[in-house]
């Protein structure tokens, strides 16, 4: 036998939401449980700070400019390469359970195969899973868990939050008790939520694996991505009145703006509604109007999700352990990007490579077997190793297609196979707004490159120093003293870039 895999990832979840992260809002007993007793990463990087372009990268180990999914919408091919067909080559039983999102959930004409599973279709190894059964937010749509919803408890199916607006734009409809948009009170039971649910599948999905098989499970999780709009009945978990702001919110406004100023165009544009780069920013809101308040609430319905989502990762796990073989399994539990969570009077996401989105949590906790020491790991490491580290757990050759390599154990191992840099893409073409970036990080210091595009002429850019800013409020782009490592970062940028380059495509969906 093999070791098994329990890959479980959350969607647009930040750093620090994790108290071993040194979040102090959530309560995460069971991520710090599996930090404590694995590797901890300290500068986890996406390639992509959405959805579809980062998921991509898990699956295929690749970066978005090789497997072609440069932005929201545009679909992984069905033949694209796949870790989970190569570990199901190697006998092992594969599932997904929960958020996909290799093809776009907007699929008015049924074309895509992932929408079409709900169905009840058979999933025939698709993408290399055995089992394939899906869900997202809300109770619209063909997806397993919204048809759970529509036929087991109709009656909840209105309570949640409607994501789209009549026009089909990201909705800008405030709730809770600031009118903060994509927040939401939900009148469902905890039980039927879908965190619960996607546990409750993988419980019966693993359950029917037999001791002696060699597993590889992708629970994925669809919270804490907006819209916050949790159960209420746990609510009463975390008081929001009483949470500070986060760091790198300036709470006074000219020192805010003028922050932004600082930046590339596109930063202030979108603050003052002048602008919207990402669709899944809703269109009609302008984030200068965020309050402090709606921060707060926010922050705390954020919190409740992750809260949710520990307990029921922690439910799992448990089902394994009442098995005897939870000793067996590495865990592996990370998120595609982040969320900008009222950094610099913004929220969401867009094309932004700060921290906020930028840097995320991801706990590797190794089988008993593996002999692997507790340890935490500062060098940068990229979504773009899990799919080497999935091959290097099972015992098999890392395939030449992968870009990445498998996760460094400590900082002497990321030392000695050279874990250096992490680079990250933006492209996008949406709203006649065109944003093309490149990001390097490199020890101490991130720089992004603008290419031409909408707001951009090819000269703009940004440089952090992120032990003396960890904030991210100075950008270092034309300070003369640091010339010669913004140099250095574009040479070795553009040195390290992926050599074939797809062409942007024609946008198929939005979401």
């Amino acid at each position: 036998m093999a070791r098994k895999i329990l890959f479980i990832t959350t969607d647009q979840q930040r750093y620090d939401t994790l108290r071993c992260n040194g979040g102090t809002v959530a309560r995460t007993p069971v991520a710090d449980r599996l930090a404590a007793e694995g590797v901890r990463y300290e500068r986890a990087v996406p390639q992509s700070v959405v959805c579809m372009p980062s998921r991509s990268t898990i699956i295929t180990g690749q970066s978005p400019s090789t497997h072609g999914v440069w932005m929201n919408g545009v679909p992984l091919p069905v033949d694209a390469p796949s870790v989970a067909e190569v570990l199901h080559e190697a006998g092992y039983r594969t599932a997904l359970i929960g958020k996909p999102h290799f093809e776009p959930f907007l699929d008015p004409f049924n074309a895509f195969a992932e929408n079409r599973f709900a169905g009840g279709e058979p999933v025939n190894g698709h993408r290399g899973f055995d089992h394939f059964i899906a869900a997202t937010h809300g109770a619209a749509g063909s997806l397993a868990y919204s048809r759970f919803i529509q036929s087991e408890h109709p009656e909840v199916a209105g309570g949640f939050y409607p994501v789209l607006d009549g026009e089909l734009e990201v909705n800008a409809m405030g709730g809770g008790e600031t009118g903060m948009p994509q927040l939401w009170t939900n009148p469902i039971p905890k039980e039927w939520y879908h965190t619960d649910w996607c546990a409750d599948q993988a419980i019966t999905w693993l359950n029917g694996v037999s001791e002696e098989e060699d597993f590889f499970l992708w629970l994925s999780f669809p919270d804490p991505h907006h819209p916050q709009d949790v159960p209420s009945s746990e609510l009463g978990r975390i008081n929001w009145r009483d949470l500070d702001l986060p760091a790198a919110y300036p709470e006074d406004r000219l020192v805010r703006e003028a922050i932004l100023d600082a930046k590339p165009a596109h930063w202030r544009a979108w603050y003052d509604g002048t602008l919207v780069s990402n669709y899944e920013a809703p269109a009609k809101w302008v984030p200068a109007t965020l309050t402090p308040d709606q921060i707060r609430e926010f922050t705390a319905y954020n919190a409740i999700a992750c809260e949710l989502i520990g307990e029921a990762i922690g439910r799992v796990i448990a089902s394994l352990e009442a098995r005897g073989i939870a000793d067996d399994v590495d865990i592996v539990f990370s998120t595609d990007h982040g969320d900008l969570g009222g950094d610099f009077g913004l929220a969401f996401k867009g094309p932004y490579h700060v921290d906020g989105l930028m840097r995320l949590p991801l706990i590797w906790r190794p089988s008993r077997s593996a002999d692997i020491a507790p340890s935490v790991v500062t060098s940068p490491v990229g979504l773009i190793d899990l799919a080497p580290t999935f091959c290097a757990i099972a015992g098999i050759p890392v395939p030449q297609w992968m870009e990445g390599k498998p996760l460094p154990i400590s900082d002497d191992d990321a030392e000695a196979r050279k874990f250096e840099r992490v680079l990250t893409e933006w492209d996008s073409e949406l709203f006649g707004v065109a944003m093309h970036l490149r990001t390097i990080t490199r020890g101490d210091w991130v720089l992004t490159t603008y290419l031409p595009g909408t707001t951009a002429n090819g000269t703009e850019g940004e440089l952090y120093n992120l032990v003396e800013d960890p904030n991210q409020f100075v950008n270092l782009w034309d300070d003369p003293a640091s010339a010669s490592m913004r140099t250095d970062l574009l040479d070795d940028l553009w040195a390290h870039q992926p050599k074939q380059l797809m062409p942007l495509r024609t946008l198929v969906a939005p979401v």
